[in-house]
């Protein structure tokens, strides 16, 4: 059950905060802070756990601050400029941790003339991650959010940041493409992969499996795990 309700996020989130008002409104806040911990344990992540149990909670604590009736919409503003709605079919942002890559350059020696794309570049964790490991790769990032683009390319000026559809544009050019997306995102990216990744390429995700595909290497990485694809095994 928790992983069916994880796929729908941020969706559950909304909903989640939005059953848990009705409650409050119908029987009080006590009743509705608990239904709303009851909903926060359907999450698989701690952090959505979190975000969920803290949702009526903090709203509550905002209902008594002076605040005009406009400012309840800031957040909703907020959070589509940060992520519009046609982008929740994507993976949130998930942040790469910063030495995720430190031991694959161990593992997997690249030429100074290699390019990687990071689809779904985010805030620009990922492209640090791979800039601190690879310092001479050449990184290239897609993001859908404008304000995400704009926020990484400040965070990230060792790369070209490009606004657009991670699933849209080609990536038969790059040697690598790194994914941290969600996983009902892997079977679209298998496919993708298949018909556009050249041999000698390589897909890289961070926690999420390609499915059935075996990947030729596996490294941990704290309580992740980065998954090495190789062009030429996808077929």
């Amino acid at each position: 059950m928790s992983r069916e309700v994880g796929r729908l996020w941020p969706v559950s989130a909304l909903l989640s905060w939005l059953l848990a008002w009705f409650v409050a409104l119908v029987g009080g806040w006590l009743p509705g802070c608990l239904f709303g911990l009851l909903l926060a344990a359907l999450h698989r992540r701690p952090w959505r756990r979190i975000t969920v149990a803290l949702g009526l909670p903090l709203a509550l604590l905002a209902t008594g601050l002076p605040l005009p009736a406009w400012a309840w919409l800031l957040p909703l503003v907020l959070l589509l400029a940060l992520y519009p709605w046609w982008l929740w079919r994507d993976a949130p942002l998930f942040l790469t941790p910063a030495d995720a890559f430190d031991r694959l350059a161990q593992h997997m020696p690249l030429s100074d003339a290699a390019r990687m794309l990071d689809a779904g570049s985010g805030s620009g964790a990922a492209l640090r991650a791979w800039h601190r490991a690879y310092p001479t790769l050449e990184l290239q990032g897609i993001e859908s959010s404008a304000m995400l683009v704009f926020w990484s390319r400040w965070r990230c000026p060792f790369a070209r940041i490009e606004r657009g559809d991670l699933w849209t544009r080609d990536w038969s050019d790059f040697d690598i493409v790194y994914l941290f997306q969600r996983p009902e995102s892997m079977r679209p990216a298998l496919d993708k992969a298949r018909a556009e990744l050249q041999p000698g390429s390589r897909l890289i995700s961070l926690d999420f499996e390609l499915p059935g595909v075996a990947a030729s290497l596996t490294l941990p990485v704290g309580r992740h795990r980065l998954l090495v694809y190789r062009a030429e095994d996808l077929n």
